[in-house]
């Protein structure tokens, strides 16, 4: 019996082992993270624990001797483990596998580990290296790390994919004057007489893109507003941390106490810490336990707006939402990657309801969402909330206004559609279903689908997988007594497509003593309004007067006479947004759509509203009106908003009017004015300026040629009391030399990637750089920066592309610039795809001002 037992399990050992090399398969290794490699390896690991130690130096140009143990369960030895390090090779020091010393294999950005090395359930990797520095943020005195979408693996070895979810342990070991932040609460710090060692705690769960640590010389508080919560930061102007502070703190716990009573889930993880950091490329990161901010938006001072205040803590409640939706529920893969920037929006714009309940939140949203969602959405550029990815190097280009606008839209719509309860009751099923773990779209849509008799899968394919937006019509019929007859609503999409968006909206009609609003409920394409037929003809019609529809909405013959006299305000800014849309479509002249702002200007006293109208009249502007029209209309607006400036007036409308006034005062009496305002001659009553005001007033008077523009700058300089802000000023006063070649100097120096790792900063100088009143020096640029965009979505941050064509190209409105445009598309036949969207997009009111300016000259 001994025998014939011991003869099959040597038999079954050899068709085991034929089965096995008969199965292998070959997973084709490319640069980045493909589908294949991250389907493949998500089968095949489990229990990953990395552990990881890093030597930091005082030099921030020194290297980071840095090392990895990785324990990992592999259940499948079809294919090697292949391991992400976007690094050089020589930056990999050593490999051991299960104790025994390994060749290093570093092919395609991976670290191949044969399958030879390892073993069928718990394996040990342990890798010496020098961490990359590409995404370390390393500054003289502060480092952080910030590795969305798939930058983990240009620091050290992992798989960077989000739905291998592990734990870390740290150990950092930094200058003695250094504070650090992680994922996990210090377990053991140990001095000597230059450095400290902390050995962090093990963390929780959480994918590869959100981990990270922040090491530097900061300050930090910890306060307990319900949760005790650490906050590291650098600001140093003692009005802005005692104004700021307590808000702060108290934000974070009033958005996670909404959080956890709205998701029926408690906060999941062991710490809500965060740290503020300068010239930071986001507003914010949700890193699990140690969520970064950009520090300029977190402290405010007695000067700041109620838009300004607002922003922040919707910043506050967008990234504490992000441990529910992003962090504690994460998406497979980052095609679904608006997923969780989508709730995180719209949580936010729900926690702000009862934070500040003075605030109009429906005209909020409208304000937030809607602009930057249709400026994308009418471009050439324009895609669908999700987008097919095939490898995770091109997540970057996911992100914009689609899915961090378009989307929350989108998730109003469905939440009015199916019903606040029900769409919540579906929201606490996803959590809890799918925590600690990884879901898609469609397994959001199956728990939905549960709840509403509403066809999720039919919805869901038009607003979330189509492109563009809905171009309304109308069609209005009265008898002989001006009753109306017939009111017929229709709905063409703007690319042509037979696409069809299904929607909730109200129009209102407006009477001498009264008005009448019609719930539209538009199911079809084509909608009858009974319930209009009967009502006398109306003075004016206000169509999306609730702001829910989205699309380009009939306008009323009479609707810009009577605009002005709109009480709703939800109805106003919807009523000023489509009359823009409509401008940019050219159902109107921008002259006309510039008077009507300017008029609204004139007379509006909601500052929501008010900001919609200031960006807008600043983009008609300059860029859709002619030198001639633009030389009447500058005069004319600087004197409405410095007469406004006067009034009686609220701090916060002063400060919205003045901030446009500010950026078109460039006439010889408009400089003087604002020279007056800088140098306080002129203190103009209840407008409050800070440090940060008074810098960007000097910046602007050197862009507008004052004849002081050097020692403006020079004092500007001296008296910034940050010596970050001051650093940042320093780089940019080259873009605001009087002299073309030192400019010039400028963008050449931009070749280099050292010199945009500030990329904030880098934004604001070529701002300046391609400012209007500049363009004829700048448009020499405008090829380089095409020419260097690849370069920039390569070395760059997620937003960094887009902010760079932006602030270059989409600065401009010349038949000149647009022929560079399409001379660089005609020359580069291989340019990408991606970029290429992001190029649209920028120079959606390029290509259109060829067209508007055509008809009116």
């Amino acid at each position: 019996m001994k025998m014939i037992s011991c003869f099959l399990s040597f038999f079954t050992a050899i068709v085991f082992g034929f089965s096995q090399s008969k199965q292998k398969q070959s997973i084709l290794l490319e640069k980045g993270v493909s589908q294949e490699l991250a389907i493949f390896r998500k089968k095949q690991l489990t229990n990953v624990l990395y552990a990881l130690s890093f030597v930091i130096p005082n030099k921030k140009d020194e290297e980071i001797a840095s090392n990895l143990v990785l324990n990992l369960s592999v259940s499948d030895l079809n294919n090697p483990l292949y391991l992400d390090f976007n690094e050089k090779s020589q930056n990999i020091k050593s490999v051991k596998i299960n104790g025994k010393n390994s060749a290093i294999v570093h092919e395609k950005e991976h670290i191949i580990i044969p399958t030879e090395n390892l073993i069928l359930g718990p394996n040990k990797v342990e890798i010496v290296f020098i961490a990359g520095n590409l995404s370390l943020n390393r500054n003289d005195d502060y480092l952080y790390t910030l590795l969305v979408p798939d930058r983990a693996s240009t620091v050290f070895p992992c798989l960077d994919q989000p739905d291998i979810k592990a734990t870390y342990k740290l150990r950092f070991t930094v200058p003695k004057d250094w504070s650090v932040l992680a994922g996990a609460d210090v377990k053991e710090k140990m001095e000597t007489e230059n450095t400290v060692t902390y050995t962090f705690g093990e963390s929780d769960k959480m994918s590869s893109y959100l981990f990270s640590f922040v090491a530097g010389k900061f300050k930090s508080i910890t306060q307990n507003p319900g949760m005790e919560m650490t906050m590291l930061y650098r600001e140093n102007n003692p009005e802005k941390i005692q104004v700021s502070t307590d808000t702060i703190f108290k934000l974070h716990q009033q958005s996670l106490d909404f959080l956890e009573k709205y998701t029926h889930y408690k906060f999941p993880f062991q710490k809500l810490d965060f740290a503020t950091i300068p010239g930071f490329q986001y507003g914010g990161m949700e890193h699990v336990g140690a969520i970064q901010y950009r520090e300029s938006t977190l402290f405010l001072d007695n000067s700041a707006t109620d838009s300004e205040k607002l922003d922040r803590a919707k910043l506050i409640a967008h990234e504490t939402s992000h441990m529910w939706f992003g962090d504690l529920v994460t998406m497979k893969w980052f095609d679904d990657v608006w997923m969780k920037e989508v709730f995180a929006n719209f949580m936010a714009d729900k926690i702000m309801n009862p934070i500040f309940p003075k605030i109009n939140h429906n005209l909020q949203f409208l304000t937030a969402h809607y602009p930057n969602a249709y400026a994308e959405d009418r471009s050439l550029g324009t895609h669908p909330i999700k987008q097919n990815l095939a490898n995770l190097k091109n997540a970057g280009s996911l992100y914009g206004g689609i899915i961090y606008n378009k989307a929350p839209i989108m998730m109003r719509q469905l939440e009015a559609s199916m019903g606040e309860a029900a769409f919540q009751k579906g929201i606490q099923k996803y959590i809890t279903k799918y925590a600690n773990d990884n879901a898609d779209w469609s397994n959001l849509v199956t728990i939905l689908d549960a709840e509403t008799p509403l066809d999720m899968q039919k919805w869901s394919e038009v607003w979330v997988k189509k492109s563009g937006r809905a171009i309304f019509t109308d069609k209005i019929e009265y008898d002989t007594q001006n009753r109306i007859k017939k009111f017929e609503i229709q709905q063409k999409a703007e690319d042509k497509s037979g696409n069809f968006w299904p929607q909730i909206f109200d129009i209102t009609l407006l009477y001498p003593n009264e008005i009448k609003t019609i719930k539209v409920n538009l199911k079809e394409q084509k909608v009858n309004l009974t319930a209009a037929v009967g009502l006398m003809k109306p003075l004016a019609i206000i169509y999306n007067s609730n702001g829910f529809g989205y699309g380009v909405f009939p306008l009323d013959g009479n609707h810009l006479e009577y605009l002005l006299t709109v009480k709703d305000e939800v109805a106003r800014g919807a009523a000023y947004l489509n009359l823009y849309e409509n401008m940019l479509i050219g159902t109107v002249a921008p002259t006309a759509a510039f008077d009507c702002f300017m008029k609204g200007i004139e007379a509006e006293q909601n500052e929501l509203v008010l900001k919609l109208l200031t960006n807008q009249a600043s983009v008609v502007f300059w860029k859709l009106l002619t030198e001639r029209q633009q030389i009447m209309a500058q005069k004319q607006l600087e004197d409405v908003l410095y007469g406004r400036l006067q009034a009686n007036l609220p701090s916060n409308i002063k400060k919205t009017l003045f901030n446009l006034f500010a950026s078109i005062a460039y006439s010889d009496s408009g400089k003087e004015k604002l020279y007056a305002i800088w140098s306080k001659q002129n203190v103009i009553s209840s407008l409050k300026l800070n440090e940060d005001d008074y810098t960007n007033i000097a910046m602007n008077l050197a862009i507008f040629k004052h004849e002081k523009a050097a020692e403006i700058l020079n004092a500007a300089k001296t008296a910034i009391t940050n010596s970050d802000k001051q650093r940042r000023f320093e780089f940019l006063l080259p873009s605001l030399s009087q002299e073309e070649s030192v400019r010039d100097a400028f963008m050449e120096s931009l070749k280099e990637d050292k010199n945009r790792e500030k990329e904030s900063w880098v934004s604001v100088g070529l701002a300046n750089f391609h400012h209007p009143l500049r363009q004829e020096s700048a448009k020499k640029y405008l090829k380089f920066s095409l020419d260097l965009i690849e370069e920039i979505q390569r070395t760059g941050d997620i937003f960094f592309p887009k902010d760079w064509l932006n602030n270059t190209i989409g600065k401009y409105s010349s038949k000149e610039a647009f022929e560079v445009v399409q001379t660089f598309l005609k020359e580069n036949p291989n340019f990408s795809p991606i970029l290429k969207r992001k190029l649209w997009q920028a120079t959606d009111a390029l290509y259109r001002a060829q067209n508007i300016k055509k008809e009116t000259e």
